[in-house]
């Protein structure tokens, strides 16, 4: 893998379940780029830790559970220690570990070297929550995607249902209230939107119109180059 600068880079980032993974997916497929799910490396981590009996508010035990992270991904799977792991990272209590240890900074820095390796020809779409303001800041272009926290839970829902998790919509809504308080209020890396970044709130958006913006705006900013 390589870092150069000369690979172009399009983020994604925003709060949990505003749809910027599905966005991303897409864009990349579209465009042939690479795709990186920042998010689900915090998971990824946190399942390890979950695993392994890590204390949550260990941070050096948690940074350096990263450094032996056998993770992979593959045909839209994703994999821990050769295990299938697209479901179980999806956990509810996953995502709110994946949340709370995100917050530590040992654990952030531990992870930006392998994010960032992930830059490789003919290009990569990078969503996460720090992808335009800490991990890509020169990517060619930025996207701030939201929604409303009632549209997010809502879809939330609809996807823990039709993967088989119980799911309860009044607790969406306050575990999402709670992380994105949490997100946006932490020290290190806040969520926000990265500096000359495009927002764009998919509450009444389908999935293909939040896909044709991102690539409109990509054409653009390839014109100006």
């Amino acid at each position: 893998m390589t870092t150069s600068s000369h690979i172009p880079v399009i983020t994604i980032d925003g709060p949990t379940a505003s749809g910027k993974g599905t966005v991303a997916q897409l864009v990349a497929t579209e465009l042939g780029f690479h795709y990186l799910d920042s998010g689900a490396l915090y998971r990824l981590t946190a399942l390890s830790a979950l695993y392994r009996g890590i204390a949550l508010d260990d941070e050096q035990a948690l940074a350096k559970s990263v450094e032996s992270l056998n993770c992979g991904f593959k045909d839209g799977d994703i994999f821990l220690d050769r295990e299938n792991v697209t479901m179980s990272i999806r956990a509810e209590e996953v995502g709110n570990t994946a949340s709370k240890i995100a917050a530590l900074p040992a654990v952030r820095k531990a992870l930006v070297d392998l994010q960032l390796r992930f830059r490789e020809a003919p290009g990569l779409i990078a969503d996460g929550r720090d992808m335009g303001t800490v991990i890509f800041p020169d990517a060619e272009l930025k996207v701030f995607l939201t929604a409303s926290a009632e549209a997010r839970a809502e879809r939330r829902y609809k996807q823990l249902i039709d993967k088989g998790f119980s799911a309860n919509m009044q607790d969406l809504l306050k575990d999402l209230n709670e992380r994105d308080a949490r997100d946006a209020n932490r020290a290190v890396a806040p969520l926000k939107p990265a500096e000359g970044a495009y927002l764009l709130d998919t509450s009444d958006l389908t999935v293909n119109q939040a896909v044709e913006k991102v690539l409109g705006w990509y054409a653009v900013t390839k014109q100006a180059v």
